[in-house]
């Protein structure tokens, strides 16, 4: 049997490594030149939702949610996602989106604005509740578990490249143009943490549609992330202590109980983005196959991912549409169909 390398233990290639093994692979090595999570995976929101604007990310999401649900508590916690709409143009948005995950069997719904959070200025409100939240280092350290339970391999601080293969699964975010030719760059994003607060158990992923800004439970503190107005491509993933003030504004405007708190802690992390915000799943040469390019959303859609993949790569074909996702699109003119970056 082929021996398979995946380079990179994130949550991608966790996710990778553990379907594969599932699927009686026998010769499955997981590489990471850091530690498991050690990337991107280690720096994410943790954030876990269907709710998206294009019919191939809404189906990646849908298909993982499921495993997420089979993990259940206390890897994800499923509070839902709250979208909020201040604007006409923003409330449009919502509701055709919504038409469109609806369609897909994504039970996306008109409600309320929770308790505790501000809602007179908002002219609507949808929500999935189940969606949720979780830990991506946790829940990718539990796969990483499991699949050694399976018989696959573990290499920290190892290079890939310098392992010997007869396959290479190319799961290295940010960094995976290093291994191919990939169209994808990396680009900074900043989260905040409060100090400690008095929460609901039940808080909601809450997001502002207009603005992207939007904050979620996280133990006894309040997460907070928001698009920086000019993006910060490349790896600089220092902290940017001048929007402090303007994220806690907005913190206080949209959920009052925070007012007057701090924040305790930050950091940035690396979005691996492609031209077109699409992952690039698939076989990219002889013997190589790319899950890289995730455009932020890849621990939420990794499930998917990992068991359509493994699927692929040992059976030669896959039951799953991976075609919105193969490299030979950015040949043409690739546009940024997907709007629902976070």
């Amino acid at each position: 049997m082929a021996r398979i390398v995946v380079a990179g233990a994130g949550a991608i290639g966790a996710s990778v490594a553990y379907h594969l093994a599932l699927r009686g692979a026998r010769d499955v090595v997981l590489a990471d030149r850091g530690e498991v999570a050690s990337g991107s995976t280690g720096k994410a929101m943790g954030g876990v939702r269907q709710q998206f604007s294009t019919e191939p990310e809404v189906r990646l999401a849908r298909d993982s949610i499921r495993f997420f649900e089979e993990l259940g508590s206390p890897f994800f916690l499923q509070v839902g996602y709250l979208f909020l709409a201040t604007t006409q143009a923003g409330l449009t948005g919502l509701e055709e989106r919504m038409e469109l995950q609806r369609s897909l069997g994504v039970p996306v719904e008109r409600t309320a604005v929770p308790e505790g959070v501000r809602g007179d200025d908002v002219l609507g409100a949808v929500v999935c509740w189940r969606d949720g939240v979780a830990d991506p280092p946790t829940v990718t350290r539990e796969l990483v578990r499991r699949a050694g339970e399976l018989g696959v391999e573990l290499h920290e601080g190892v290079d890939a490249r310098d392992l010997d293969r007869d396959v290479l699964v190319i799961a290295a975010g940010p960094w995976s143009a290093e291994l191919a030719d990939l169209p994808i760059r990396p680009l900074a994003r900043q989260l905040l943490e409060t100090e400690p607060l008095e929460l609901p158990e039940r808080l909601p992923m809450v997001i502002e549609s207009e603005t992207g800004f939007h904050f979620r439970r996280r133990d006894d503190r309040l997460r907070i992330a928001m698009p920086d107005s000019t993006p910060r491509w490349g790896t600089d993933t220092s902290v940017d202590e001048s929007v402090f003030d303007d994220r806690l504004e907005r913190l206080a405007h949209r959920y009052p109980a925070a007012a007057g708190t701090r924040i305790d802690r930050a950091w940035a992390g690396l979005y691996d983005m492609t031209p077109d915000a699409h992952p690039i799943i698939g076989r990219i040469g002889e013997g190589v196959y790319a899950a890289c390019g995730f455009s932020g959303h890849g621990f939420m859609q990794s499930p998917a991912v990992g068991a359509a993949l493994a699927e692929l790569i040992l059976e030669g074909e896959t039951s799953y549409d991976l075609s919105p996702f193969a490299l030979e699109r950015f040949e043409g003119d690739a546009v940024f169909p997907e709007a629902l970056i976070l």
